[in-house]
C-alpha cells in the first residue's frame, strides 16, 4: 500500500485509541483467570489480534465484538490446542507468552512474521539454560518443552523489559515463592509499572522490595474482573508533534493519571517550548516555536521515531541518547529515521545509542519515502511529510495495521491531507 501525504495545517479533533500496551495485559490476565472476564474499548491490531488467538490455543475461550472482548480462562496448563503458536510480528506477544507457555511441559515452537525471529531473546535463552531446560531459537521459530520452576531470577535491565514481564505473569502460578534481580541501568521501568498494575487488577500481587529487585509470591490464582482499556499516549505523540509543529489539534480518550511510560511526551514537548492546556480527557496541543534540548529515551523508546521529526523542525541541535532499542525493533528505527529524513535535507547522525539532528523548518522533500515495513516509521513521516513543503509518496503504508489501522483516517479527522495509491 502506498499513500500520498500533500502539506497540511493540523486542525481539529482526534479521539485516540485504546493502549495496544494494556490490551496485551489485559487479555493475558484474564485468559488466566478461572471464570468470564470482559475487556471493553479494545482495538483490534494486527498485535493484539495475535496476543487473542495465541491465548485461545491456550484454551481460553475469547469472543470478539465491536470493542469488546469477551474472555472465559483457562481452567489449567492442558488444554494447549495447538503446539505452534503464531505471534505474527508482535515482539511482546511473543516474550509474554515463553514463559507462560512453558507451564503446558509440552514442546511448543513459537513462530513469526518479519523481523520478530531476528529480535533477540538471549534473556531466555540464557534463563532456560541456567536451569536444565531446552530453549532453541532457528530459521524456522522458538523452540521449548519444559516448564520454567520458581526461584531467582536475574535479567539485565536495559534490553527489554518485556522479559520482566513476562516472567510476572508466569511466576505467581508456580508453587513457591520467587525473586527477579534486575541488572543496571534499568530502563523502561514504566512497562513493568503497568505489569504490575494489571496483575493487582486481576488478583495477583507482585511488587519491588527495592529499586531493583522483585518479590513474587507463588501459589496464587488470576482472579475474573473486567477491565476498560485507557487510550494509548504512544499514538497522541504522533498527533502532538503534528500540532505543536503546525496546528491546533485536541486529542482525547487519555487518562491524565495514566502511568504510561510513554506520557513522557508531555514534559518531552514542553522541553522543546511546546504550549500544551489540558482539557477533559486529554489535550490540546498549539502551534510553538520549538527549541531543540536532549531527550532520555530510556523509558520510552516507542517515541523515539516522531521525536526525530520534532527534532527535525525545532531550531538548534536536538539530541536523543539511550536509543540503542530502536536499532532492534520492526526495523533498525535509528537507521530508518537516518535515511528518510535526509530525503527531506536534514542533517541527521548517530552512534550505536545516540541520534543527533540539526533542525529547522523549511522542507521539501522529491523521493519516494519508505516505511521498512514498520508503523511507528510510516506514521512519523506521514507528520513530517504533512509538515513539509511537498507532496511526497510513503511506500508500505500498510504498516499501521500493526498497531494503528485507522491512523490515516484520523490523520483526515484533522485535516491532514491523505490519498491512498
Amino acid at each position: 500500500m502506498k499513500v500520498t501525504i500533500a502539506p497540511s495545517l493540523g486542525k481539529g479533533h482526534v479521539h485516540i485509541p485504546p493502549s495496544k500496551s494494556m490490551a496485551h495485559r489485559a487479555i493475558i490476565c484474564a485468559s488466566l483467570a478461572k471464570g468470564r472476564s470482559v475487556i471493553s474499548n479494545v482495538a483490534y491490531s494486527k498485535d493484539i489480534r495475535a496476543t487473542i488467538e495465541g491465548m485461545k490455543q491456550l484454551g481460553a475461550h475469547i469472543e470478539i465484538a465491536e470493542d469488546t472482548v469477551t474472555i472465559d480462562g483457562i481452567a489449567n496448563f492442558q488444554g494447549l490446542k495447538d503446539k505452534e503458536i503464531f505471534c505474527n510480528e508482535s515482539g511482546s506477544t511473543l516474550r509474554f507468552f515463553i514463559p507462560i507457555f512453558s507451564l503446558c511441559e509440552k514442546p511448543i515452537t513459537f513462530t513469526g512474521s518479519g523481523r520478530l525471529l531476528q529480535r533477540p531473546q538471549k534473556v531466555y535463552e540464557d534463563i532456560f539454560h541456567e536451569n536444565g531446560l531446552a530453549f532453541q531459537q532457528d530459521a524456522h521459530g522458538i523452540h521449548i518443552q519444559e516448564a520454567l520452576p520458581y526461584g531467582e531470577y536475574q535479567i539485565k535491565g536495559d534490553v527489554s523489559s518485556q522479559f520482566i514481564s513476562g516472567l510476572l505473569f508466569t511466576l505467581p502460578l508456580l508453587e513457591k515463592d520467587s525473586t527477579i534481580h534486575i541488572l543496571p541501568p534499568f530502563e523502561s521501568r514504566s512497562y513493568v509499572e503497568l505489569t504490575l498494575q494489571m496483575l493487582e487488577h486481576f488478583g495477583v500481587h507482585a511488587y519491588f522490595k527495592d529499586e531493583m529487585t522483585l518479590a513474587i509470591p507463588g501459589g496464587q490464582t488470576y482472579q475474573a474482573n473486567n477491565y476498560e482499556i485507557e487510550g494509548d499516549y504512544s499514538q497522541l505523540a504522533f498527533f502532538a508533534v503534528y500540532a505543536a509543529i503546525h496546528g491546533k489539534i485536541t486529542v482525547t480518550g487519555v487518562s491524565h493519571a495514566s502511568r504510561q511510560g510513554d506520557k513522557a511526551i508531555l514534559e518531552i514537548l514542553k522541553s522543546f517550548g511546546a504550549c500544551i492546556e489540558e482539557v477533559p480527557h486529554g489535550y490540546t496541543f498549539y502551534k510553538s516555536e520549538l527549541k531543540g534540548t536532549s531527550i532520555d529515551l530510556a523509558n520510552c523508546p516507542d517515541l523515539g521515531p516522531i521525536l526525530c521529526v520534532l527534532g527535525m523542525y525545532s531550531l538548534g541541535n536536538t539530541h536523543i541518547y539511550n536509543a540503542g532499542r530502536l536499532r532492534i525493533k520492526e526495523s533498525d528505527r535509528i537507521a530508518a529515521m537516518e535515511e528518510e529524513l535526509r530525503k527531506f535535507g536534514v542533517t541527521i547522525t548517530s552512534t550505536e545509542d545516540e541520534i543527533f539532528i540539526q533542525g529547522g523548518q523549511d522542507y521539501t522533500c522529491k523521493q519516494t519515502l519508505h516505511g521498512h515495513n514498520d508503523h511507528r516509521i510510516v506514521m512519523a513521516l506521514s507528520v513530517a511529510t504533512a509538515c513539509s513543503n511537498s507532496c511526497t509518496t510513503i511506500e508500505d503504508a500498510q504498516a499501521i495495521t500493526k498497531s494503528y489501522p485507522t491512523f490515516f483516517d484520523d490523520f483526515a479527522k484533522v485535516q491532514g491531507k491523505v490519498e491512498s495509491l
